[in-house]
């Protein structure tokens, strides 16, 4: 039989099959994918063949069909080893929040570049906007100006009072979407308001930490009452970029692609080379200062994960 893995919890998947039943499966034996060092060989999104055991309870995948495309991390314990977080993506969106947990640009600009390298678009929303003071309102408007400079979808939405919720349906329709981010910044909560009667466990945020308490320990695939599925994933607290090389890194940084042509040296890093265009657009201004800090935070391996 042959069917869909729509959640995984590590050792056992639960797949739907072409009959529409839904399968619990596991892995027979050692199963790799061919060049991929994974903790997990099968993930969400993945189109499987599967046969029922003799007990006609439980299944077994015994083949993973090739994938359209994954976005992975690396294992935060193993470091040669990576996690596909999900497969065959139409889109990947990242919830942001600017307070309670904040996330860091340097977080959103290493999701935006697992997402291009893995050529996955990606789209930012942020999320609990009935907290924003004035203020906050105007930082909020800065990194929306920035990001979608670049040429990133960006939505501001409230889970709690539903502002622009119409806005994400739009964007969700009909597409296979990833849904990431920390714990805490409201993922679960906007699930349960555009899916009427998901109610996903949502989790208070951390006083001491300023983090979000885990709520989701599993990727699951939803069905979306208006048509696309969507993606949830556990919080991530870090992401570790992999399969980019140092010299490959500005490829994945719009802005850099775009101008990496002018420079004087066709091998340019982009960090002290003379001529080199992406300094001279740094310089004049047309580079955002932070973009160029989370590349150089990237290209030299510092830890700034979170």
């Amino acid at each position: 039989m042959q069917g869909l893995v729509i959640k995984s919890t590590g050792s056992w998947y639960t797949v739907i099959g072409e009959d529409q039943n839904r399968y619990d499966c596991r892995i027979k034996g050692k199963f790799r994918m061919k060049g991929l060092v994974s903790t997990n060989p099968v993930a969400v999104g993945d189109q499987v063949d599967f046969e029922l055991e003799p007990d006609q309870e439980t299944a077994v995948i015994s083949k993973v069909h090739p994938r359209r495309n994954y976005i992975i991390r690396k294992s935060i314990n193993l470091s040669k080893q990576v996690q596909i977080i999900a497969t065959n993506l139409d889109q990947a969106c990242l919830v942001v929040t600017l307070a309670s947990p904040r996330t860091s640009l340097g977080f959103i600009d290493r999701f935006l570049v697992t997402a291009e390298a893995y050529r996955i678009p990606a789209v930012l929303i942020f999320n609990k906007l009935d907290l924003f003071s004035q203020e906050g309102l105007e930082i909020l408007d800065n990194y929306i100006d920035l990001y979608e400079g670049i040429g990133y979808k960006c939505l501001a939405v409230s889970a709690i009072k539903g502002t622009n919720l119409d806005q994400l349906e739009a964007l969700l329709k009909d597409k296979t979407t990833l849904f990431s981010g920390h714990s805490g910044v409201g993922k679960s909560s906007l699930i349960n308001q555009i899916i009427p009667g998901k109610e996903l466990r949502t989790g208070e945020i951390s006083d001491w930490s300023d983090t979000g308490k885990h709520t989701t320990t599993f990727a699951e695939m939803f069905e979306l009452p208006f048509g696309g599925k969507l993606i949830d994933t556990p919080g991530i607290r870090e992401l570790g970029l992999t399969d980019i090389e140092p010299k490959e890194l500005a490829h994945f940084f719009p802005e850099m692609r775009a101008l990496m042509n002018q420079c004087k040296f066709n091998n340019c890093v982009h960090i002290n080379e003379p001529g080199c265009a992406v300094l001279k657009a740094l310089e004049n201004g047309d580079i955002e200062p932070t973009r160029y800090d989370s590349y150089q935070s990237m290209y030299f391996g510092n830890d700034t994960r979170h």
